[in-house]
Parts: structure tokens; C-alpha cells; sequence
């Protein structure tokens, strides 16, 4: 699929992977390099080619053969290619050394990455965020890379809050990476507070975690049509793409029941995720630290599920949150003809997010992990005290309601905690 940039411009590339000894234990070079691919079209790029090579080591120079470069170049006019993309981190001097003999615009998956995320981004913490992730990415590659990044096609790579042009000086970045830190820190103060007075709510909190494309989202609004006090309005944004979303988004979810919890989802995650983007959005994920419960969001009808899992681990292990209480939700099992394949357990669940399939399943496993105790009471309210009718309906499920000469007479189910407000209104 062909996508013209802001500049008008068609983005035809290449891709480029290389597979040197111990690079892929887990994968292999194709299945990466797919990945790639849907993070190429994520970014509105159309693949023409793609180009593998397989080498003993990394060359310092141009990081695969000078052989294969000078086949790419022939490769890249007679396609009208304007973008090559690799699919390893490019230090500087091989960006530099790469454009002068392939006459196109270099770039590898982080910057890739990074120019998605800066796409996807909408609220300031999250421009910002993106933002310090780029400069902190291409100030150590300023060195060796002169004016060459000015040339990128269509904007890839330099596109978003951080967009300025290569040649940019040292300490005007230094600058505004001092700028971007001083900001993100009244943002989080201000989030802090917000934090606190969630807490101070007593609503348990339920997190989204998951791969990138794994239906977070999609089980958002699922969850979200199934609440009382749904609006269609509050429904987040879905598309079958690679971080078709990016900020984070909070909900509250009231039950029939009036079981209610909040829900909050996060940035998905992919394989070789850059460091400093973890690190940038490091504040925003360690939300996830004060949720009472999570759910690991996994697309079960991918043939590598089980690789997608462990990514999530281990960045949830590096922000050291990887000790919460979880229940792994396959998602899209409409998709996959026979689920006894993949291992199960207590704690995990089969849905179809998309065709609302299992839902009521998985509420079921949400409110026996997090839920409080309920209690069924009676209560012969005086008609002095007509308010607490109100109140009831607000902290409980009331079942029944009779009024008679003396007062008002509630059959109410309730969480044990709010007992004590109610139990002098107990009938004996």
C-alpha cells in the first residue's frame, strides 16, 4: 500500500537484514524481518524488496558486505527506491557511508520506531516523550552524519514534535533534551496527583499489557460496551496495525452487578524495542506498577505468540513490575481452529475480543482476582433517613425495594467494606 507524505512525496523501500552468528536464537531473520515489514507499512511505507545477507560478522563500515551495497544501489534505481531501511540500530558513520553510495535515504528500526510512535503520539506527555527518545537516539549519531540527514525521504525518521534538521548543533539539542526533561516532570507531578486521588477512590485497577497489535484496545471497548454507564464517545481508537495507539487511556467500568474497576491500557510492545523509547516512556508504564491486576493481552492466532509473551516479560521484568498478579487473555481464538495447542491454566482465558466471545468468562477470572466480598443484607431504612436509598444504589446491587408504615425496606448485595455504614439500618 502506497502512502504519499505531508511532502507529496511516494516512500518505495528496501529492506534490508543481516544474519550474523548468534544474531537469532529465538526467531530467524525472516520472521524479524516480516515484522519489519509491518512496521514499514505502519509508517506508510511501501516495501518494494527485501534483501538478506548472511555474514560472519557485523562490517564496520557499511554493516553488511561493500558487494551487497553496491547490488542494492543498482537495485535502488532501477526501482525508483528513495528509502532503504535496515533492520539493526546503524551507528553515524554507516547511515553516512551507506547514502554516499546508495544516493537514498538510510535509516534502521529504531528510527523507524521512533517515527511511528511519533505519528501516533496526541497528548503533550506523550510528544514529549517521543520527542526526548529521538534526540536522545541521534545525538550520539550527529557525529559523521553532517548534512546527510536532511535528505530523509518524505520526512521518515525526523517526522514529529522532535523534527529538526541534522546539521543541528550539539548543544542546541543538548538544550532541548534539558527542556523536554523539565517539562515531563511538571506533567508527572501533575499525573502524580491524579494517581493519588484513583487510589484514594478504592477501585481496583485493572492494566492492559501485550504486544503490539495483540487487540488491547479492542478488549478496551469491549469491556467498556458491557458497563453501565457506557458512551461510545469514551470508545478508544482501533486499527490492525502495529501501535495503531499509543497514549494511554483510563476508564471506569460499572458492572450490572456494580462490581466496578478501573481500566487502563498501555504502548504495545515489539521485539528489539528501543531503549530509549522504554526509557521515555518508562513514567507512563510504570502506571502499571499501581494496578491490582493485569492482563497480558496476547494474539493467539500468531505463530510466534509464545516469543510476543516473552517480550512483554521481559520489559515488564526491566521496569520490574513483572511480580503482579496476571491473567493471560488469548485474544482472537475465532482465528485459530484448535486451541488445545496452547498451553493453559488457571489464570488464562480464551476470547475473541472482536465477536465479544468469552467476555463473560474473563469478567468471571477479573472479579475473583480483584474482587471484594460481597454480603447480602436487608435494611428497614427510616423515611428521616431517605437518602441512604440513594447511597445504597451507589455502593451496592439493590436487589430489592418495599415501602411500608415504618420505612423503606432494601435486600442489597454489597462489598463487606462499606458494611459498617449500613449495618444500624439492619433489620433484626
Amino acid at each position: 500500500m502506497s502512502i504519499e507524505t505531508q511532502e507529496n512525496i511516494e516512500i518505495r523501500a528496501i529492506l534490508v537484514g543481516l544474519n550474523t552468528k548468534d544474531r537469532f536464537q529465538n526467531t530467524t531473520l525472516e520472521e524479524s524481518m516480516e515484522e519489519l515489514s509491518e512496521l514499514a507499512e505502519a509508517a506508510g511505507v511501501e516495501v518494494i524488496a527485501m534483501v538478506l545477507q548472511n555474514r560472519f560478522s557485523v562490517h564496520p563500515a557499511y554493516f553488511i558486505g561493500r558487494g551487497k551495497v553496491e547490488e542494492i544501489a543498482e537495485l535502488c534505481e532501477v526501482q525508483e527506491i528513495n528509502l532503504v531501511i535496515f533492520n539493526d540500530e546503524l551507528s553515524g558513520a554507516q547511515i553516512r557511508n551507506l547514502e554516499e553510495i546508495l544516493k537514498v535515504s538510510v535509516i534502521d528500526r529504531t528510527t523507524l520506531i521512533l517515527d511511528i510512535f511519533a505519528r501516533r503520539a496526541r497528548t503533550k506527555e506523550g510528544k514529549l516523550q517521543v520527542e526526548l527518545a529521538q534526540l536522545t537516539y541521534r545525538l550520539p549519531r550527529l557525529v559523521g552524519l553532517g548534512k546527510e540527514l536532511s535528505r530523509q525521504a518524505g520526512g521518515i525518521g525526523t517526522r514529529g514534535p522532535g523534527e529538526m534538521q541534522l546539521e543541528t548543533d550539539r548543544r542546541h539539542i543538548l538544550r532541548r533534551i534539558d527542556d523536554i526533561k523539565k517539562q515531563l516532570i511538571e506533567v508527572r507531578k501533575n499525573r502524580e496527583i491524579q494517581r493519588s486521588q484513583r487510589l484514594r477512590s478504592d477501585l481496583p485497577i485493572v492494566a492492559l499489557v501485550g504486544y503490539t497489535n495483540a487487540g488491547k484496545s479492542t478488549l478496551m471497548n469491549a469491556l467498556l460496551s458491557l458497563s453501565e454507564d457506557y458512551d461510545e464517545k469514551l470508545e478508544v481508537y482501533t486499527e490492525n496495525k502495529l501501535f495503531a495507539t499509543l497514549d494511554t487511556s483510563l476508564r471506569k467500568i460499572v458492572l450490572s452487578n456494580n462490581f466496578t474497576f478501573l481500566l487502563t491500557d498501555t504502548v504495545g510492545f515489539v521485539s528489539d524495542l528501543p531503549h530509549n523509547l522504554i526509557d521515555a516512556f518508562k513514567s507512563t508504564l510504570e502506571e502499571v506498577k499501581y494496578a491490582d491486576l493485569l492482563l497480558h493481552v496476547i494474539d493467539s492466532s500468531n505463530r510466534k505468540y509464545d516469543l510476543q509473551m516473552d517480550t512483554t516479560l521481559k520489559v515488564l521484568q526491566e521496569l520490574e513490575i513483572d511480580n503482579k498478579k496476571t491473567i493471560n487473555v488469548f485474544n482472537k481464538c475465532d482465528l485459530i481452529e484448535d486451541t488445545s495447542m496452547i498451553s493453559k491454566d488457571e489464570y488464562s482465558v480464551f476470547i475473541s475480543a472482536k465477536k465479544m466471545m468469552n467476555i463473560d468468562k474473563l469478567l468471571d477470572k477479573i472479579q475473583k482476582n480483584i474482587g471484594r466480598e460481597i454480603i447480602n443484607i436487608t435494611l428497614n431504612i427510616p423515611y428521616k433517613d431517605g437518602y441512604i436509598v440513594s447511597e445504597a444504589h451507589e455502593d451496592g446491587n439493590v436487589k430489592t425495594l418495599e415501602y411500608d408504615e415504618e420505612g423503606i425496606i432494601i435486600n442489597m448485595e454489597i462489598d463487606k467494606n462499606y458494611y459498617s455504614k449500613y449495618k444500624k439500618f439492619e433489620s433484626e
